[in-house]
């Protein structure tokens, strides 16, 4: 038995003649070795020397014998369960540790297992060890005759040393070049002082310039007197009226009371709690002096730019475009920018040239028009028209005849498919009269259709219904001619949808909420909460969004493409013109301008600007009014 020391509280030992490392009970570890004697059943079939076990935990061997062969692990299939069952059925168990050098149990014996609880109570591991055998003095106390040692002593300890020589002469150049300085030598200066020693007698001491006065006490006035003026004294009925009032809304804390003299005024009733609450007065005033901040008003308010700094923009009215008998509740633009079209209640769809305000065709149809949107692909010429049930697929057979001929062609090519699959709407292909007239495609709905919009690429359009279904929201693909509804569940009345002109979102706003759909992952992307009572009309820009200026209900906003302009129309019979500008830091807002406020539509049964939309390419914009006009302001 060789001792080694205790470590962290444990004594750590190894079982060498069983080569065990196991953790035994009462926090003892075996890791060091007994010596040989001791152990005459070593096993030493693995070489690997004394190197740490883990580096093979990951190998099927735990090490190599004699003639180099490997020593693969014994197998161990034992789950928990059968461990547990081990150890209730193995009387051997609580004295079985595994041989880390070998990965085989040993079961210790009774030699052993003694050894480790001697350890355990802190005894010497032998026996037959005395710890307590008398000391042998080797040197006593009696001072001999002749020293232990008697070598003389060395000839470095009496002649200098050339070493320290050279360092002290390194030293002396030093401080002759001023390289090294001497300390200064230590002031000893007491390291109290008086504090306002250098304090003018005659001015206010530093402690006292911030000396807030306590408050004071309110002077007595007339009502207060023992005999006041006959104003001050209160009728019945205001006594009464005072005595029902609470006490911190009443103006005097008591009432006034006339006396004959002075000997005849009693006691005051008050006097203790008056003199408690000027106690608390004193106590709870807040001894602070608040600075004030002198602010110039102008400081506040952001400094926007001039409005001629940030032209193009819309100024003045160039075109009005007559023909509606009603109210014009819509209208859109061309791609090109050459036409208008416009759509009222009067039961008719008229197409605009811009440049000359000349109605090129009239299309009617039969009901009101609630909305009209031109196909933003420029290489199809189609409107989408909502009347009624009906969203009415139209080619207005303007412009280049090549354009709207292929466009022809492309809906003529359709062929059904083999099995008609069930669609929540119907498409039909007119005939006679209404192709004659443009019409190519009609999707019949089962309620009324409210609204219309297409997508970026000019394939597919969305409705919305006049419902409370699921079936408010509809997308269509024109190329197709299959429709299909998005949305499970209803979220709200729905008021209008918009795709996204870049990413794949599509936006549908309800009278409160704004919900955003990813179109690829599908699945809803973000919810925005809206300022306002009612949602009427939703435009989307990457980066801008429009703030409120009129003095009534809006009714339209609409972004410029290109240009960082945005309008808003409202029933005040005006439209407001803004400029945004957005920033590289994304911590700063944007600055939204507002530049122009254009006039000119007559308000109309409370109705002012239906509808505005802004020019493709040219910083002009189209307003649609409820007195029958649509205007052009350039």
């Amino acid at each position: 038995m060789k001792r080694r020391g205790l470590k962290g509280g444990s004594l750590w030992i190894r079982l060498q003649a069983t080569g065990c490392s196991q953790s035994l009970p009462g926090s003892i570890a075996c890791s060091d070795m007994f010596p040989p004697p001791l152990c005459p059943l070593q096993d030493i079939r693995n070489t690997v020397g004394n190197i740490p076990m883990e580096w093979y935990q990951d190998f099927p061997h735990i090490g190599y014998d004699l003639d180099g062969k490997r020593i693969y692990k014994p197998v161990r299939s034992k789950d928990e369960l059968d461990k547990f069952l081990e150890q209730m059925e193995n009387p051997e168990y609580w004295r079985t540790v595994q041989d880390k050098m070998t990965g085989v149990d040993v079961t210790l014996t009774d030699e052993q297992v003694a050894l480790v609880q001697r350890l355990q109570r802190g005894q010497f591991g032998d026996v037959h060890f005395n710890p307590y055998e008398p000391a042998v003095d080797f040197f006593s106390s009696e001072v001999m005759l002749h020293p232990v040692t008697n070598r003389p002593a060395d000839k470095r300890s009496f002649i200098p040393s050339l070493l320290e020589k050279e360092k002290v002469s390194k030293l002396v150049h030093a401080i002759k070049m001023g390289w090294l300085k001497p300390r200064k030598p230590r002031q000893d200066t007491p390291t109290f002082y008086d504090l306002w020693a250098q304090e003018d007698p005659n001015s206010i001491l530093g402690r006292h310039k911030m000396h807030v006065p306590a408050p004071k006490v309110p002077l007595p006035g007339h009502e207060e007197s023992y005999n006041p003026p006959p104003e001050y004294l209160l009728s019945e009925e205001e006594k009464l009226a005072w005595q029902q009032q609470e006490s911190s809304e009443r103006k005097l804390s008591f009432l006034p009371q006339r006396y004959q003299c002075l000997r005849t005024v009693p006691a005051y009733s008050r006097f203790i709690h008056e003199r408690f609450e000027r106690c608390l007065d004193l106590y709870l005033c807040p001894r602070q002096r608040k600075m004030r901040v002198n602010v110039d008003p102008e400081d506040l308010i952001p400094r926007l730019p001039k409005p001629r700094d940030l032209q193009p923009f819309p100024t003045t009215q160039a075109l009005v475009y007559r023909g509606h008998s009603s109210l014009v509740r819509c209208l859109s633009v061309s791609p090109s920018g050459q036409w208008l079209v416009t759509g009222s209640d009067d039961g008719t769809v008229r197409f605009w040239e811009v440049c000359t305000a000349r109605c090129m065709r009239t299309l009617p149809v039969p009901g009101v028009v609630k909305s009209v949107a031109w196909n933003p692909n420029p290489s199809v010429c189609l409107v989408a028209v909502a009347v009624e049930q009906s969203v009415l697929l139209v080619n207005p057979c303007l412009g280049d005849k090549l354009l709207y001929g292929a466009t022809d062609q492309l809906i003529d090519a359709y062929t059904a498919p083999e099995e008609q699959r069930l669609q929540p709407v119907t498409w039909e292909v007119p005939a006679g009269g209404e192709r004659d007239q443009g019409v190519r495609l009609v999707i019949k709905h089962g309620k009324p259709v409210k609204q219309v919009v297409w997508h970026g690429k000019g394939d597919y359009l969305a409705s919305v219904l006049a419902d409370n279904s699921n079936l408010q929201v509809l997308i269509h693909q024109s190329s197709k001619r299959w429709s299909q509804n998005p949305f499970r569940l209803s979220q709200g009345q729905v008021q209008c949808v918009l795709f996204h002109p870049l990413r794949p979102f599509f936006f549908v706003a309800t009278k409160r909420h704004v919900r955003v759909y990813n179109l690829l992952k599908q699945e809803l992307a973000k919810k925005l909460l809206a300022n306002c009572k009612w949602l009427s009309s939703m435009a989307v820009h990457p980066a801008l969004s429009p703030s409120r200026h009129h003095k009534k209900a809006l009714r339209s906003v609409a972004f410029h493409k290109h240009y960082p302009l945005f309008a808003s129309g409202s029933d005040d019979g005006s439209v407001i013109v803004c400029h945004g500008m957005v920033y590289n830091d994304l911590l700063q807002n944007p600055l939204i301008v507002p530049v122009k406020v254009l006039k000119g539509h007559a308000l109309t049964q409370d109705l002012g600007v239906l509808d505005v939309v802004f020019h493709p390419t040219q910083p002009w914009l189209f307003s649609a009014g409820a007195d029958g006009t649509a205007r052009l302001y350039t």
